[in-house]
């Protein structure tokens, strides 16, 4: 027996939405996430808004810029890609970000899962514990904790020395290798876990059949495992892209830039510019800077998306 739906009538006057139903009802099941779209408008969109219109300006926390905010166009962004220390803190961003994300947390992250995917449920739990508590920790924490392992007289240069080799101050010598390490050590849980997550979904019947074909571990995990992770890894590249462009109190509480500007990435620079020397539109216009390096990558990483699931 077949049953035909049957038509909402609408009332006289009233139009009806594409579903049949009055325009008016779709209102109404939106109402209970008017708060919630407030909030985001508010302390989400109001900021960015006012981010751009202070880029434009030439506001300042003292002097004439704090008494007398005046527009001045492009100008902050003519000052800052006319300045060395600018294009200089782009550069070791994209260093940063490509050591201690695309290329360590993700490897490492990937590597991790893999190992637990194979091993025994106590090394499974121990790496799981160390990685996850390396995560955990506050910001603050690891960066002082890592600031002892690579100082002068720290752990690292007494490893050295037992085994013969000369140490250094490392955040002096290699501040952006050392800062890139310390947040490949703190950050490496999120990849693991995101990865652990997309190879308990793969059928472990194509592997055996692979291996049953005569591919080896290598060839099953590059011909294999990584297509059938490929979206998981892009999101995965995507979001750890994200969060090392916007490290912040990492490198300012072991290096605080330095030595010189050194270390000093995008955030700090920003950071510098707005409170240390008061130059809030400058300083805008940089944050505006790293909001568009950042969303370069996102349609990067979403192009490859887009191609896997075409």
């Amino acid at each position: 027996m077949t049953t035909s739906a049957t038509a909402v009538p609408v009332p006289a006057g009233r139009k009806a939405g594409r579903n049949g139903r009055p325009r008016g009802a779709n209102f109404v099941k939106m109402m209970p996430l008017a708060p919630a779209i407030g909030l985001m408008l508010v302390f989400l969109a109001g900021p960015i808004l006012y981010c751009v219109y202070a880029a434009f300006t030439n506001m300042a926390l003292t002097g004439t810029g704090a008494a007398n905010v005046k527009f001045v166009g492009l100008d902050n962004f003519r000052k800052a890609f006319g300045s060395s220390a600018f294009t200089n803190s782009i550069w070791l961003t994209l260093v940063f970000t490509l050591i201690s994300a695309i290329i360590g947390q993700n490897t490492l992250g990937l590597g991790l899962a893999l190992l637990m995917r194979r091993s025994h449920r106590l090394v499974r739990n121990f790496v799981g514990t160390a990685v996850i508590g390396a995560w955990v920790l506050p910001e603050i924490v690891a960066a002082y904790l890592l600031s002892a392992f690579f100082n002068d007289d720290g752990t690292l240069n007494v490893i050295l020395h037992k085994v013969g080799l000369p140490g250094q101050d490392w955040l002096y010598a290699a501040p952006i290798i050392a800062v890139s390490i310390a947040n490949i050590w703190r950050g490496t849980a999120f990849s693991m876990l995101v990865y652990s997550a997309a190879l308990s979904e793969v059928p472990k019947e194509i592997e055996e059949s692979a291996e049953m074909d005569g591919a080896g571990g290598w060839r099953r995990l590059v011909f294999v495992t990584v297509p059938m992770i490929s979206r998981a890894i892009m999101t995965n590249l995507m979001l750890i892209t994200l969060q090392t462009l916007s490290v912040f109190g990492l490198i300012y509480a072991m290096t605080r830039g330095g030595p010189g500007t050194k270390s000093q990435t995008l955030p700090l620079y920003m950071y510098e510019q707005a409170f240390s020397f008061s130059q809030i539109g400058y300083g805008t216009a940089i944050a505006l800077v790293m909001l568009a390096i950042g969303a370069v990558f996102s349609l990067i990483y979403l192009r490859g998306l887009n191609s896997e699931a075409a």
